[in-house]
């Protein structure tokens, strides 16, 4: 997930929907409850997290903070998290 290029936040809950079940609610309570719900081994990468919360405002932060919160919470979600480009 970029947060440069990330459109909108439908995009965003677009390519999480794959990982979870069908009736996925598709908004940040039912994205973090199926985080850390998983069982199985994921990873999230989060490019240039402060364009995100640029970008976003508001609804960004919480965006890039509950993506934070659920990799403490479940072993399986890994998030990794590439800073802004030099110069950017």
């Amino acid at each position: 997930m970029d947060g440069q290029t990330l459109r909108d936040l439908e995009a965003l809950h677009d390519g999480f929907a794959p990982l979870f079940p069908a009736g996925y609610g598709r908004n940040l309570d039912a994205l973090y409850d199926c985080l850390t719900d998983l069982g199985e081994d994921v990873t999230v990468t989060l490019r240039r997290p402060r364009a995100l919360e640029e970008r976003f405002g508001p609804r960004g932060r919480a965006l890039a903070a509950l993506l934070r919160r659920a990799a403490e919470e479940n072993p399986h979600v890994c998030l990794l998290e590439e800073p802004e480009e030099s110069g950017a």
